[in-house]
């Protein structure tokens, strides 16, 4: 699709790639304009960790939400994960419970699979 995005390494870089790759192309395509990120992971000082607990945040989530109904799905969910990081038996309970409501919920390799996991769900053939 045009852009050369650089390797990263990390699972942060490799979802920063990700957002670039999709703000580079929604103005072609929409949808991907919609595409947003879950702050579930990483380190916090635990005053703030308890807050957003309190707010609502849950272990698990995935990181990267598409609200927009493809192909018989209600939205996209992806998982992000980078090298040999596995997820985690919360990440498995949401990404089961997601699909049973009729969520696409994926996990993803680096920002190129995720690429091609929204390539593949909004039916852009580039």
């Amino acid at each position: 699709m045009g852009k050369v995005i650089q390797w990263t390494g990390n699972e942060h870089s490799e979802q920063v790639a990700l957002f670039e790759w999709a703000a580079t192309f929604a103005p072609r395509y929409p949808e991907l304009a919609l595409l947003f990120a879950i702050p579930n992971g990483g380190h916090r000082h635990i005053s703030v960790a308890a807050r957003m607990k309190r707010e609502g945040q849950k272990a698990g989530v995935p990181d990267i939400c598409l609200p927009v109904p493809s192909k018989g799905w209600h939205g996209l969910f992806i998982e992000l994960k980078y090298g040999r990081n596995k997820t985690s038996e919360a990440q498995d309970w949401w990404l089961a419970r997601l699909t049973d409501q009729e969520y696409l919920a994926v996990v993803c390799y680096g920002w190129q699979d995720a690429v091609e996991t929204l390539k593949d769900y909004l039916g852009i053939a580039e």
